[in-house]
């Protein structure tokens, strides 16, 4: 008989299962469109997902891709000229994109492999002139796309009002403005007028009078403040300006600060409303002001304000030193991963309590896991909405369950759960895929390929300067002995109860970015079968300080892994294991179970102990 209740909590959920595409709307938002963009006398017009701050997540009211397509992924771009239109995604989002967009209006392009200039110069005639929201563009990204497009005698022009917002109207919602609280210090572990005169010091070596800060992650880090205006982020949507020498400005409307942020803030930041910006930025100019702005996540916006000769481009100086968690942040991920481990582990006894017998869907599963995250009494937020795939959905990466699309987890198929928590003091994302029933032999043999990759990366040593470029193959070759791969990068760094994604770091083709001690990252290779099944194993991990390895002569950095929950061992082919990927699972297992079993309940406690015996 079964032990746990299939019902569930009446408290409201943190997320909802709605369809957010609506193709049968796209042909005619389009037609609207190309009826402005008439009026406004451009050829063609640039539709991002990105909003005012270039973040990977937007509020409602800049949802404006998936207003126009249908598509509700979190990257990509659409340009529509007079007669053609095409909607640009990587490679997470292949067959979301053709499911969500209407296809007869967009053609679906992959990222990399389309290039947009290349699309642009195809689609628009020589002479014409492509219109773009200066605030939804990096000055970089515009830059670089007017040295391709200008040669060939295309002329990119920035409008003053966005024509997608003109034809959305009164539908459009509001900007939000929800309250802003503090992050308090024992979570922070650096006041906020510590990591501002840090900041300042930087600035003045540098020989620069201001930097103008546009990511909201990076003001939120360093006011110690937090936020909800990005669903299932907790940031708050703001600008800043922090000068060398003095108080930093923070362009936020002062109301929304509840008196713990206040009086973090208040010490070290005039609060200016955000309608007083570009005065600032206009009196920044006429005092001739060196100014710091990072091209890559700035708005086009502030290049075209300031001009060209008072910009000193560089990196925004936060996003290293918050990417480098301090030992406060360490230890709080450190006890939000326990936490969300004994949450996990219930939902997944549960699973097998409930999945066999093919009564149990996609959204009962995402309903329950997030009422065992509840039950921590500690969880603010899911840190992105969960990932629930069964059979062929779970092929589908960035998959998000609704009730047109809700499917039952059916017997001798696998289920992919990838969800997360935000708690006060961490950030988590897991990724679990699961037996139901008895699982086929190529089933088995993807998943310990995935596995041997997955340990390959955990267990990895790597000296100083490595980035993230280097370890990524180490992820892919036991997929690739078997002719297989994925299409998404290996892993993303981790925010401190900040964004689920976090830059600079990455394990991925594009890891530019040096590995330092203290930064967090996912390790999630994955392999996705279209149409039968999916694939990932995602634990996150933490970059360790540099030590001595015996009869080395260079000291190496290395992985500490943080998620607690165990990996299936029904889908894994023992032989396909050497001893030392045997060494490493098993000690994983016996860490998961010694971290989590004490404070589990018998029956919980039992199935983790036949859960993590070694193989």
């Amino acid at each position: 008989m079964k032990s746990t209740s299939l019902a569930l909590r009446t408290s409201p959920m943190l997320q909802t299962f709605q369809s957010l595409s609506e193709p049968e709307r796209v042909a005619e938002r389009v037609k609207a469109l190309r009826a402005s963009m008439a009026k406004a006398k451009i050829d063609a017009v640039l539709v991002p997902r990105s909003d005012k701050h270039q973040g990977e997540y937007v509020p409602a009211c800049a949802e404006r891709l998936k207003w126009l397509t249908g598509f509700s992924g979190s990257a990509g771009i659409a340009v529509v000229t007079r007669k053609a239109a095409v909607l640009m995604v990587d490679g997470r989002y292949t067959v979301q994109a053709g499911a969500e967009t209407d296809t007869n209006v967009f053609e679906v392009s992959l990222l990399p492999r389309a290039k947009l200039a290349d699309w642009l110069m195809a689609n628009v005639g020589k002479g014409g002139t492509i219109g773009f929201d200066p605030w939804n563009h990096t000055a970089g990204e515009i830059n670089r796309l007017k040295a391709a497009l200008e040669p060939k005698g295309l002329k990119l022009k920035a409008l003053s009002k966005n024509p997608i917002d003109v034809v959305w109207g009164k539908e459009r919602p509001k900007p939000p403005q929800n309250p802003v609280i503090a992050q308090p210090i024992a979570f922070a572990g650096r006041t906020a007028a510590d990591k501002i005169s840090e900041l300042q010091t930087r600035l003045k070596e540098d020989g620069q009078t201001a930097v103008i800060l546009t990511l909201p992650d990076s003001i939120c880090w360093l006011f110690n403040i937090r936020g909800s205006d990005v669903a299932h982020n907790p940031v708050v949507l703001a600008f800043a300006i922090v000068p060398a020498s003095g108080k930093a400005e923070l362009f936020i409307a002062p109301g929304r600060l509840e008196p713990e942020a206040r009086a973090e803030v208040s010490p070290v930041a005039k609060l200016l409303p955000p309608e007083k910006l570009a005065d600032r930025v206009k009196e920044l100019k006429a005092k001739g002001k060196r100014v710091r702005l990072d091209p890559e996540s700035a708005a086009y916006w502030f290049e075209q304000k300031l001009g060209g000769k008072l910009i000193a481009r560089g990196q925004d100086p936060c996003i290293i030193p918050k990417a480098i968690k301090s030992d406060a942040e360490v230890i709080g991920a450190r006890a939000a991963h326990v936490r969300d481990g004994h949450a996990i582990v219930r939902f997944l006894a549960w699973l097998d309590d409930w999945a066999s017998d093919g009564t149990l869907d996609e959204i009962t599963a995402v309903q329950k896991l997030e009422e065992f995250r509840r039950d921590t009494n500690m969880l603010r937020d899911v840190s992105f909405p969960t990932i629930s795939g069964s059979g062929p959905n779970g092929a589908i990466v960035h998959y998000r369950v609704t009730e047109e699309t809700n499917r039952r987890v059916q017997p001798d198929e696998l289920f992919l759960i990838d969800s997360g928590g935000q708690y006060p003091d961490g950030t988590t994302d897991i990724t679990r895929t699961v037996a139901v029933g008895e699982p086929i032999h190529d089933m088995k043999r993807h998943f310990t390929a995935v596995l041997k990759g997955h340990i390959a990366v955990a267990t990895a040593r790597f000296p100083k300067g490595t980035r993230g470029i280097d370890l990524d193959p180490f992820a892919r070759r036991a997929l690739w002995q078997i002719g297989a791969d994925f299409d998404h990068g290996t892993g993303h760094g981790i925010g401190s109860y900040l964004s689920v994604h976090e830059g600079p770091q990455s394990i991925s083709r594009a890891g530019m970015a040096v590995l330092h001690p203290g930064m967090l990252i996912s390790n999630e290779p994955g392999y996705y079968k279209v149409g039968e099944y999916g694939i990932r194993i995602e634990n996150v991990v933490l970059v360790t300080l540099p030590e001595e390895i015996d009869g080395g002569d260079r000291e190496m950095m290395a992985f500490e892994t943080l998620t607690l929950a165990p990996i299936d061992r029904r889908l894994i082919l023992p032989e396909m294991l050497d001893k030392s990927e045997r060494d490493w699972l098993n000690g994983y297992h016996k860490h998961v179970f010694d971290a989590l079993a004490p404070n589990l309940d018998p029956s919980t406690r039992n199935w983790l102990k036949q859960a993590t015996q070694p193989i």
